[in-house]
């Protein structure tokens, strides 16, 4: 028997985390990530003043940095488009469906920020000792853009030319 065609509901109670088979990797990477960004929190609260407009969370930036990474997203206004639409990325970020997607031109900005504190390095080597700590890095294939992880992480090691 043929199928009809229903249109979408206006209404929906299913949150991202619905979506995300139990057994998808990006569970696990997600549990390895939050675990260092509440090692981190104290330094977040040391570099962020308690008055005036919030902006993205340090956790929110870092956390789209690794999907950015494993995703091989080409650019944060690429990804704050693929925010929008995809499920995984919104609960990887423990986002709402309702909750509208970041600002390219503020992501980037404030991506900076955290890069210039050597902050996005701690984060990235906890989360790599972390999965090596727990067995779960293989020697099967799977392909990141390093030299994304390589750039945030020694942002502080840019030498100019010719010293």
């Amino acid at each position: 028997m043929r199928g009809e065609v229903r249109g979408q509901s206006s209404f929906s109670l299913v949150q991202p985390a619905q979506r995300v088979p139990q057994g998808h990797p990006i569970r696990r990477i997600k549990a390895l990530a939050d675990a260092q960004l509440k090692e981190l929190s104290p330094v977040f609260d040391a570099m962020y003043s308690g008055t005036g407009r919030p902006g993205i969370p340090p956790e929110a930036l870092l956390k789209a940095c690794l999907l950015i990474a494993l995703y091989s997203v080409r650019s944060e206004r690429q990804f704050c488009e693929r925010l929008e639409y995809d499920l995984l990325f919104r609960f990887f970020l423990d986002m709402s469906l309702d909750e509208p997607s970041f600002d390219a031109s503020s992501f980037a900005k404030n991506k900076q920020r955290l890069l210039k504190a050597d902050v996005a390095r701690r984060f990235f080597e906890g989360v790599v000792g972390q999965a090596k700590g727990q067995g779960l890095m293989s020697s099967e294939h799977f392909t990141v853009d390093g030299t994304l992880i390589e750039a945030w992480a020694g942002v502080k090691s840019f030498k100019k030319k010719g010293d």
